[in-house]
């Protein structure tokens, strides 16, 4: 029989544009978690399969779908999760095999199978879900569609592409709010050293109706961690960028501001981004 998920534990998405950083900071967030006696697991919703190798120490993981094709819908908890670093637990969702049905399916099937398997434990106090890019997909929607997480943060950048993707990404949560109770938490800034970033993420934050949670600087110590296949807070756990994350961590711990988001329309969007020095103006182009 399903188990209905322990309402206490803060289940949290963390959305963003492919490639602006969501697995990165999800796994130094949760390291930072952890390392302060949180206990927390991450379910990866990408089809790579990578959003837990910096704390398994690799990609240690089989995931999900490739377990049940391999044996079955009989599952034991233990093939589809491992302990990481600090005690977190991992899971994977994978995808489906290339050119064959929808990737969002995994999340669907993952869920639903780590409920019925009880992987939602009472001493659990985060889960994690890494989301893969926009709120485009069926699949990839169904965590804060059937409101299986009640908390999103979005990833965003500088960068003029990671914002039209937040704006997109706050468009799915404003739909789905009444139905799945979901609100946003926050922007997280992973920083691009673009002129003008924090000023400009923090307008973008405004606007939305809700804050910048956390600026997270740019540092080459989170590369060299990746190369190491470890998180920032185990491989220097004293260098600037651990703190970075474990002020992230504290600032999600005592975040009470949660809000159905305002999504800006293309136009008050691109106004932004013109102000912000994003986009060149039509007089710029006069000649």
């Amino acid at each position: 029989m399903k188990k209905d998920i322990n309402s206490s534990i803060r289940q949290i998405a963390i959305y963003g544009k492919g490639g602006i950083g969501k697995s990165t900071t999800t796994q130094n967030l949760t390291a930072a978690l952890v390392e302060n006696g949180r206990r927390a697991m991450v379910v990866g919703c990408d089809p790579k399969a990578d959003s837990t190798r910096l704390l398994l120490g690799g990609l240690a993981q089989r995931t999900v779908l490739d377990t049940i094709r391999s044996t079955g819908e009989d599952v034991d908890l233990p093939l589809i999760l491992k302990e990481g670093f600090g005690g977190a637990r991992c899971v994977e969702s994978g995808g489906p095999e290339p050119g064959v049905g929808c990737a969002g399916r995994g999340i669907i099937t993952s869920i639903g199978l780590l409920e019925r398997l009880g992987a939602y434990t009472d001493d659990l106090d985060y889960v994690f879900y890494d989301v893969l890019g926009d709120v485009v997909c069926g699949g990839f929607a169904m965590p804060i569609r059937e409101g299986k997480a009640r908390e999103i943060y979005i990833v965003a950048s500088g960068e003029m592409m990671a914002l039209y993707a937040a704006n997109n990404i706050a468009k799915g949560i404003a739909r789905y709010a009444k139905q799945g109770g979901v609100r946003l938490g926050g922007v997280i800034c992973n920083s691009r050293n673009v002129d003008r970033e924090k000023d400009l993420l923090r307008a973008f934050a405004a606007e939305l109706g809700t804050t910048l949670i956390h600026f997270v600087p740019r540092d080459n110590v989170v590369q060299r961690a990746e190369i190491h296949k470890k998180t920032v807070i185990e491989y220097k756990p004293d260098a600037d960028q651990a703190n970075e994350y474990r002020q992230l961590a504290k600032n999600i711990e005592e975040n009470t501001n949660f809000v159905v988001p305002r999504p800006m329309s293309q136009e008050r969007l691109e106004e932004i981004l013109t102000e912000y020095g994003l986009m060149e103006t039509s007089d710029e182009y006069t000649i």
